[in-house]
C-alpha cells in the first residue's frame, strides 16, 4: 500500500477523533442525546440486503441484541468514512504540489459530510433537504473539525516521513 494512502488514513484517524470530540462537546453543551441515525442507516442497509442478524425478527434475536449490533456497526461506519476520506486525501494530496489549509479543510469536511449524509438520504433514513439551519450547523461543526485536523495531521506526518 502506498505510503501516502497510509499517511492519509492515519490523518483521517486523527480527524475522526477530532470529529468525535466535537460531537461529544456539542452533546454536552446542548444536552442533546446521541444520534440514532447511524444505527438506523445500518438497519436500513441490513433490511435491503436481507441480513437477519440485524433484525429483531430474524435468527431468534431479541430487540436489544439487534439494536446493540446496529449501534456498534453504525459507530464503525463513521470510522470507515473517516479513514476512507483520509486515504483518498492522501492519494490526491501526494499528487498535488501544495494546497492551502483552508482549501484542504473545506474539501475534507465536505467529503466527510457527503460520506455520511448521502447514504442516509439514499436509504431514506433522513432527508437533509428538510433539516433546519441548526441541524446543518450541528452536522457541519464536527465535520469542519474533521477536515481541519485531518489536513494538519497529514501535513505533519508527510513532513516527518
Amino acid at each position: 500500500m502506498s505510503n501516502s494512502i497510509l499517511t492519509g488514513m492515519a490523518a483521517g484517524a486523527v480527524g475522526t477523533v477530532a470529529l468525535n470530540v466535537a460531537t461529544y462537546v456539542d452533546m454536552a453543551v446542548r444536552a442533546r442525546p446521541s444520534s440514532s441515525t447511524p444505527s438506523q442507516m445500518v438497519g436500513a442497509m441490513a433490511d435491503k440486503a436481507g441480513v437477519q442478524s440485524l433484525s429483531s425478527q430474524g435468527g431468534g434475536l431479541n430487540d436489544e441484541t439487534a439494536e446493540n449490533r446496529k449501534s456498534g456497526l453504525g459507530a464503525l461506519s463513521g470510522y470507515v468514512v473517516g479513514l476512507g476520506v483520509g486515504a483518498a486525501y492522501g492519494l490526491l494530496r501526494s499528487r498535488m504540489r501544495h494546497t492551502s489549509l483552508p482549501v484542504s479543510t473545506i474539501g475534507l469536511s465536505l467529503a466527510a459530510m457527503a460520506g455520511s449524509d448521502v447514504p442516509i438520504a439514499a436509504l431514506g433514513v433522513s432527508d437533509p433537504r428538510t433539516w433546519a439551519a441548526s441541524d446543518w450547523v450541528a452536522d457541519l461543526g464536527p465535520h469542519l473539525a474533521y477536515g481541519l485536523f485531518t489536513a494538519l495531521a497529514y501535513d505533519a506526518f508527510a513532513v516527518n516521513s
